[in-house]
């Protein structure tokens, strides 16, 4: 992956709600040399959410559309 794809994706996670940036920031940060290109697809389906529905799937109120989703939220929930 090049810097200039992580320096993308890292722009895309400062969101308008705190709790949003600050959750994909720590997770990029801890991350971000070990994503495979599945994992990065399925972030930037992610990050192409509103900020409200994003958190209501990082909180546990909202149902992920589908399943690559939904394995990516429990990998940002235990981060």
């Amino acid at each position: 992956m090049t810097p200039e794809r992580i320096g993308r994706i890292r722009w895309r996670c400062r969101r308008g709600m705190l709790e949003n940036d600050l959750i994909l920031a720590r997770y990029l940060d801890a991350h971000a040399d070990t994503l495979t290109e599945a994992e990065l697809a399925v972030l930037d389906r992610l990050l192409d959410l509103p900020d409200n529905e994003l958190w209501d799937l990082i909180a546990g109120r909202g149902a992920p559309p589908d399943a690559g989703i939904a394995e990516f939220v429990a990998q940002l929930r235990a981060a």
